[in-house]
């Protein structure tokens, strides 16, 4: 037994790993832009998907069989992600930087307006604000499903996480069939750029938001949380809200005030 209240981790190869395969992932991303070859970036991503369910599968085993979450680790896990959360609200806040210093003082090559010539962007009334409703409800389902866990009514809870997960999937595909029927692409001048590359990394953290909820929610049906000690539900819920807050920044800004 441990004579503080603090955990150490076990010597873990999952974060060398992670790392090797996001550089993987990065380096695919590149060769498909530039040779139109997706090999590297399907290994890393797969490489990526394996290190994360082992080291999820590790974090699981650590905290409800072998107790080592503690009151105390507990406390500094969430502020953790606190921290996280934080550290992607100013990864996002450089996005709108770019956009608002493009969009406030269009430069002479983009014609001097904002959108620039030939630029024909989205209806701000049609799927963007579908989606903006979607997640919505998506936060909504969420918050249900934390108070049926502390009330300890696993059935509703259950049910609440589902409807979550499959708003987040309903979101990912409208938003998959929007980029195919943009009329502009990422290459389009400054707009392209921004919103493609904005908008593109928030559906990148719908999708880890939604797995974050998926795991919770096969947690929940084999009983690892109660109703004082779901650390791993409240994360995710934290993350998802997150995600659903920067999306109405998003479409604010970049679909309605920048139509």
């Amino acid at each position: 037994m441990n004579n503080h209240p603090f955990h150490l981790v076990e010597k873990s190869p999952w974060p060398l790993i992670m790392s090797m395969s996001m550089l993987t992932f990065t380096l695919g991303m590149v060769s498909w832009f530039l040779n139109s070859n997706m090999m590297l970036l399907l290994v890393g991503l797969i490489s990526m998907m394996l290190c994360l369910t082992q080291w999820f599968r590790d974090m699981i085993r650590e905290s409800t069989f072998q107790g080592l979450h503690t009151n105390m680790v507990t406390k500094n896990m969430k502020l953790g992600m606190i921290l996280f959360i934080i550290s992607e609200i100013m990864f996002f806040l450089s996005f709108f930087w770019c956009f608002f210093h493009s969009s406030l003082s269009p430069s002479v090559e983009i014609g001097l307006t904002w959108p620039p010539f030939n630029i024909k962007s989205f209806n701000p009334m049609s799927i963007p604000l579908l989606n903006t409703m979607i997640l919505l409800s998506s936060g909504v389902s969420l918050t249900w499903a934390h108070g049926s866990i502390l009330m300890l009514n696993y059935t509703q809870a259950l049910k609440s996480i589902i409807i979550t997960i499959l708003l987040g999937f309903y979101f990912t595909m409208l938003q998959l069939y929007e980029y195919m029927m943009a009329s502009f692409c990422i290459s389009d001048s400054i707009f392209g750029s921004t919103f493609f590359v904005s908008t593109g990394f928030h559906g990148v953290h719908v999708l880890m938001g939604t797995m974050f909820i998926m795991i919770s929610m096969m947690r929940l049906k084999n009983l690892h949380f109660s109703n004082n000690h779901h650390v791993g539900f409240e994360c995710s819920a934290w993350y998802w809200h997150f995600v659903d807050v920067v999306w109405l920044f998003l479409y604010i800004f970049i679909y309605w005030w920048g139509n």
